[in-house]
């Protein structure tokens, strides 16, 4: 999957468990295709600035031809699909009440 890598975009690539190629353009983007990479689901990131059809191409094989982005993709996303997100916000808001 290629993407801007915004919080919500990067959250649902997640979920999909497929590797993922940030393209970030600004604001969090940066931070979140970074991340992508150092929890090796993906290539390192190619900022827009930087975008050529070759690097994104690159990108892209890179992500298909080594197994341990698909890998750590799927373990991931397992990872995040088990957790209830929204029940520790909850109570934490149950207990100022």
């Amino acid at each position: 999957m290629v993407h801007h890598a915004g919080a919500g975009t990067t959250g649902a690539a997640v979920r999909a468990g497929v590797p993922s190629t940030g393209v970030p353009v600004f604001a969090d983007q940066p931070l979140w295709s970074a991340r992508l990479a150092s929890l090796e689901v993906g290539p390192a990131p190619v900022p827009m600035r930087r975008l050529t059809a070759n690097r994104l191409a690159d990108a892209m094989r890179q992500s298909l031809a080594a197994p341990r982005y698909a890998v750590n993709a799927s373990r991931l996303a397992e990872t995040v699909r088990a957790e209830d997100g929204a029940e520790p916000v909850l109570a934490a808001l149950e207990s100022i009440r």
